[in-house]
């Protein structure tokens, strides 16, 4: 939360397990205020939606008194914030491929998959690849992308193209690490 903010990112706060009979919502609300108070909390990002979710019973409400109102209970609350107030990813089209990898996962098929999200150009299935490290400028590593997926909810979907914003997981290189880079 403290890099979100010093980066000027939007907040939104969901509250989960409201369904539970010990449940305080207001009170955490409270909380939450102070902490980002606390750690210097822009104006509007201390004017950030809250939003009120049971995870286990599959729904959300953006107002306490909208769970005794009967209606549609689901998550959609949660992705028209979601929509409505993150912006769209930024980054251009036409410059080189740029991916920060910010988790790895693994499967005994592929091997090591870093996963992270299309900041610049595009990435090809079977497109070559360098990977730098922001850490270790003098490694860098030459590979090429043999699996692409994108994800459609938790699973992941093969692709053989991504643009600008698209979470991807990218195997074909075997030794990535989280804030390693792959630019093409």
């Amino acid at each position: 939360l403290m890099k979100a903010l010093d980066l000027d990112l939007p907040v939104i706060v969901c509250l989960n397990k409201i369904d539970r009979p010990e449940a305080r919502p207001n009170e955490v609300v409270d909380e939450v205020l102070e902490l980002l108070m606390d750690l210097d909390a822009s104006d509007e990002q201390l004017d950030c939606p809250f939003l009120y979710a049971s995870a286990k019973g599959g729904y959300c409400v953006r107002e306490l008194m909208d769970l005794h109102g009967g209606g549609k209970r689901d998550m959609t609350p949660l992705f028209e914030t979601i929509l409505d107030y993150i912006p769209c990813p930024e980054g251009d089209p036409e410059a080189n491929t740029q991916v920060l990898i910010s988790t790895i996962d693994y499967n005994e098929y592929v091997g090591r998959i870093g996963i992270g999200k299309v900041d610049n150009g595009s990435l090809k299935l079977n497109q070559d690849a360098i990977v730098l490290n922001h850490h270790n400028p003098e490694r860098q590593e030459k590979g090429r992308i043999s699996k692409l997926y994108e994800f459609d909810g938790l699973e992941k979907v093969d692709v053989d193209h991504a643009d600008i914003g698209s979470i991807v997981a990218i195997s074909g290189i075997s030794d990535l690490h989280i804030g390693d880079t792959i630019c093409g």
